[in-house]
């Protein structure tokens, strides 16, 4: 309910009207290393639905910061998972929070963020801010609407991350959503490439 009067009240920055599923989640955090002390970071994380899978793939190791824009999402986040480094921040600004925790990259970077409610230029200094958060071998996940996939805010989204990593795998439909979503996983971020359309 929480998450429903937080769509209300800001749309464009929440996005969606209900959480993501435990399904999604787990699909969309598979990046997560099993094993060492990755450093993670989680863009957009709402009410928790990818951090707590994050939380449960780290068991206890490594470093989880998640950045948050929404006053109330941060609050309830920091609360509820103590393990985690809640920041209170746009994601453009990514490149700074980490720097001010003695961080200059993550190995792991989850996005939960409303891309198709991003300007285009919002898309791109997002995108810009994650690929040089991450580490040369780093991984983002992030997740579309299987009925929205071919809305030119999608396409856009898919063309710039195909010009910013060296790969781009999308998984099969997470049926179990609402509505049913998909996984982009990408990987090798690829420091001095732009936008190509």
């Amino acid at each position: 309910m929480s998450f429903f009067l937080e769509f209300v009240r800001d749309p464009l920055t929440v996005g969606a009207v209900a959480p993501s599923s435990p399904a999604l989640a787990r699909v969309a955090t598979a990046a997560v290393p099993g094993t060492g002390s990755p450093v993670v970071v989680e863009l957009g994380p709402g009410t928790g639905s990818f951090t707590e899978a994050i939380q449960r793939r780290l068991a206890g190791r490594g470093r989880h910061i998640a950045v948050e824009l929404n006053p109330r999402f941060a609050q309830q986040l920091a609360a509820l998972y103590p393990a985690v480094d809640v920041v209170r921040a746009d994601a453009t600004d990514l490149v700074t929070e980490l720097a001010q925790r003695g961080l200059h990259q993550a190995d792991v970077v989850v996005s939960g963020l409303p891309w198709a409610a991003f300007t285009e230029d919002h898309q791109r200094d997002v995108l810009s801010a994650v690929v040089e958060s991450l580490s040369p071998h780093g991984a983002f996940t992030t997740f579309a609407y299987v009925h929205a996939r071919w809305a030119p805010p999608a396409r856009r989204l898919l063309r710039s991350m195909q010009s910013r990593f060296e790969e781009v795998v999308i998984s099969r439909t997470v049926w179990a959503n609402l509505p049913p979503a998909l996984v982009y996983y990408c990987r090798r971020p690829l420091r001095e490439a732009g936008d190509r359309g």
